[in-house]
Order: C-alpha cells, then structure tokens, then sequence
C-alpha cells in the first residue's frame, strides 16, 4: 500500500484539510481532489474510483468527504481499513463534521494523520494510541508545573510581606512629623513636598482575591500526587482561576484582549448605496536616543455598492500627499485612466462593480526612515536617583492635521517593585500589576492638545522602560487621499456616496 494523500472535502472538491504523505505540489493535491466529484457515480454503492493514475477511496461524511488517495497497485481491502481508522479520528478532534469545525481543529488532524500514515505506509495503531502520542502527555513536565507554582505563590506572599514593611515605614515616617521622599524630573524642578506626588499604594498590596471553595481531600500517595483532570477541565480550571486574578483572558474567536478589541472605530450608521471605507495602518519602530529604524503606512480604499444602477460608476480620487506615497490599483481598474485623471474605473466601461461585496480598488504605500515623517514623537528619559529611577515622558504631535484619539502609550515596568509614583501627569494612567505596565491614557491628541508630559518613579535601571508601545485610532488618514466624488459612467452624472475613514496602529513602538 502507498498511500498518496489523505484529505476532507467539500462535495465539490474542495480541500479543507489534506496531508500529502509523499512529495507532492498544492497544484497537484488541489486539482486531484478537484477531479474527484466529477468521478463519482451517483447510482452506484461504491467507495472507491479509479483514473489512469490514481484510486480514490473515500467515505461520505455528511456533507464532506473523508478521501483516500493511493496507487492504483495498493492492496484495496487495506485501503478501506485505513479510511475507517481516519473515519474515526476526525469525531475524536471535530464536535460537528462541519466545514468551520474542521478548519478550526486542521493542525490537531493532522497530527493524527501524521500518526496513521508515516512516508505512504501505514503504522500498526489503534485509536486509542493516537489518543495518547498526539496528547503527549510527560510527567516531568507536571512536575515542573507544580514546582513553579509552588515558588511564584512563595514569591507573591513575601512581595507582599515586603509590601507592608514598606507601607509601614512610610507611615511611621509620616507620624514622626518626616517629609515623605520626593523626586526631581529632568528638565523640572523637584518636588518638595509629599502632597505633589500621588503615591499608589492600592497595588503595594494585592486585594484580597476571591475564596474559591477548597476542592475535595484526595488520598494521599507517591502515584496519586501530581494527577492530574481531564484536559478539557484543567483549561476551564486555569482560565478561571486567572479571571480571578484579574488578567485580560484572550479569546480564540478575537485574537484580542477587550480593551484591544475596543479600539476599533465604530461602523458609520448611515451609508449610502455607494459606500467607500479608507483604511490606513501604521508600522513604526524608532530608537530611545532619536532616529527613525522603520516607518511603514499601508492603505487601501474599498468600495461596496448596494444598488445595481449604481454598479458603473467612477471614483475620483484626490491625492495630496507630498511625501512619495506609492499608489496601485487593482488589476481590473484602468491604469491608463487613472494615471491621466485620478479616475478608478473598470477597464471594460460595460461591467459593473461587483454588488454587496468589498472590492479593494486602490492600495498606497509610504516608506521611509526620514524622522519628519513620524506622526507623534515619544521623548523617555530614564534617570537612576538614590530612591529608585525617575522616568520623564512626553509627546508631541507632529502632523497637526491629524486628530489621534484613545491613546494608550504603554510603559514597562519592573516586576516585583510595586506600583510607581506618580508626579506631573497630563491625562490619566492605569497601572497593570500583572503584565507589569504602567498605560498612560490621552483621549485626544489634536492641534489643541500636541503635546503633555508624564513623570514618575519607580525601582529600577533605564533599560528597563523599553520598549515604549503607543496605540491610537483616528478618524482621518495619514496620507490625505480621499474620494472627492462619484459618477455614473454614462452621462456622468454625480451619485451620492460615503466615507468611513480610519488610520490605526499595527505596531509602534520606541525600542
């Protein structure tokens, strides 16, 4: 038996998982499967086809197929055996034999058909096996688990036994009539007195966290220790046991914790039928001691038209950037048109644009390292002073067109030192005990509002404030194109449109 490839399909070919078992191209793998319905005979109670080079053994799975591909010299009656095991493995991984279930669980399949199938040939296993290679189970590993927690919970308990000698000090000082310590920013005059500084003293000491009720005695015994649930059950166990700790849990369905997945603006609530968003994102990354690394925008315009008596029209496109943006359009709008007159329209006048689908019709591009170019500079200055470090940090917004709002600039902080101080401040801030980073959160930056400043201090050395990360949305573009309007193809006559505009961040970050 050589097995070619194993593979779930759709009834029309369809690949939604395949494993080739030996060297094979996509083209290849895709245009066999693709063949496969076509070969089927619908009167027939067969489960298996033959061409000239290959036999396809397959199994229905309700609206899929479980599909084997082999030579047409392999031994058949090995070939359905082996189709049944595959059978069986896909319900082990997929709750329903559904297309979205089975690309969610693809990486998990195939493993297991790695474990069937090794270079063509099939392994002596049973379900049961596979269960437990692919698990990989290893009591060391839990071991180590075990001991690690053991030392973080020792460790948490004596941050917060030195958390309370801290506070107390503080407040003997206070009573023996001592100022409490200040601290000097640079550029700035020190803070002489304790009323200037507002002290965080809430995350100096955990919260109490919620008592959770004490799970059943288990026997003791050298071989019952360390054992551990279902695995289902022990994630469910640790995600909640985080919640209650206080972290931002990261759902598979987002990518996101719930303050990111905020942070996007909102979809306008009145669109015509002719509706057109201009997105932008930003990647940049610059050095602490100035000079720009890295600086890249990417946009695009995409357009959506909702009314077939709209579907031939053409945009035109104002574009007034002045810094050697790189503009492209997609390969069915005419080049030549858009070249001469800024106008994006389809190369053949007779179509129309697709209806109720998002069509990118242009993209731009800007790359540089010229530090002009950067929207909002972050300046961060680190100082060692005999009580800790203080940390200087301020912005300015250098394109005054520009309107920025949620602005979180992130700030790493030490762990284990307890909550920083804080001095001049402009806006609000959050500090994140368990990530270990003090957000400093603006609202609005605008040409009202360029520039603020944040001063704190904390225990530390100047390298460990790095990386600074920024985050912002706003609703104008970085590059200033713009849809200046709409029109019909024949007698061009205008057609009412919108616009929904946004430039957010990728990635951004002060190294």
């Amino acid at each position: 038996m050589v097995l070619l490839a194993a593979a779930v399909c759709t009834k029309s070919g369809k690949a939604i998982v395949s494993r080739q078992f030996v060297e094979m191209t996509r083209t290849r793998i895709e245009g066999l499967l693709a063949a496969f319905p076509k070969l089927m005979n619908t009167g027939k109670q067969h489960t298996f086809v033959e061409t000239e080079s290959v036999r396809y053994v397959y199994q229905p799975l309700e609206k899929l197929y479980m599909v084997l591909i082999t030579t047409k010299n392999s031994n058949i009656l090995e070939d359905l055996e082996t189709l049944r095991l595959f059978s069986r493995v896909i319900p082990e991984y997929c709750r329903m034999l559904e297309e979205s279930e089975i690309s969610e669980h693809c990486f998990d399949l195939i493993f297991a058909f790695d474990e069937i199938v090794a270079l063509g040939y099939r392994e002596n296993v049973n379900l049961a096996q596979i269960r437990t290679f692919t698990e990989m189970d290893s009591h060391e590993e839990k071991v180590f688990r075990a001991v690690r927690e053991t030392q973080e919970r020792e460790a948490k308990a004596e941050m917060r036994r030195k958390a309370k000698e801290l506070q107390q000090a503080r407040r003997d000082a206070e009573r023996s009539g001592k100022k409490t310590p200040g601290f000097g920013g640079f550029g700035s005059s020190g803070m002489a007195s304790s009323n200037s500084a507002t002290i965080i003293t809430d995350a100096l000491i955990e919260p109490e966290k919620p008592k959770v009720a004490p799970a059943p005695a288990r026997p003791s015994g050298s071989s019952k220790a360390l054992k551990l649930v279902a695995k289902g059950k022990e994630v469910d166990d640790f995600v909640d046991k985080l919640k209650l700790e206080g972290e931002n849990i990261i759902f598979p369905s987002t990518g996101k914790r719930p303050s990111e997945a905020s942070k996007v603006l909102p979809p306008p609530v009145n669109t015509e039928s002719v509706h057109m968003r201009i997105e932008e994102k930003i990647s940049l990354t610059c050095g602490r001691d100035g000079g720009l690394q890295n600086m890249e925008v990417l946009g695009m315009i995409t357009l959506r038209v909702s009314d077939e008596n709209n579907g031939r029209i053409r945009l035109q496109v104002s574009n007034n950037d002045k810094r050697g943006v790189q503009l492209q359009t997609h390969p069915n709008v005419d080049k030549k048109l858009f070249t001469a007159e800024s106008l994006i329209g389809l190369k053949n006048p007779d179509k129309s644009f697709p209806l109720n689908n998002d069509v990118g019709v242009l993209k731009w591009r800007l790359q540089s390292t010229d530090e002009s170019f950067i929207p909002l500079t972050i300046n961060c200055w680190p100082s060692e002073s005999s009580n800790g470090c203080d940390v200087n940090i301020e912005y300015e917004l250098q394109e005054d067109a520009l309107e920025l709002n949620d602005v979180v600039i992130s700030i790493p902080i030490p762990s284990g030192v307890g909550a920083p101080v804080i001095g001049d401040l402009d806006g609000e801030y959050r500090h994140d005990s368990r990530r270990n980073v003090l957000e400093w959160c603006l609202p609005v930056i605008d040409v009202k509002n360029k520039t603020g400043s944040l001063e704190f201090n904390v225990a530390g050395q100047p390298n460990d404030f790095f990386p600074v990360n920024v985050s912002f949305v706003s609703k104008g573009n970085y590059c200033d194109i713009q849809v200046t309007k709409v029109s019909q193809v024949d007698g061009n006559s205008p057609v009412r449109f919108s616009t929904e505009t946004s430039f957010v961040v990728d990635k951004y970050e002060i190294l």
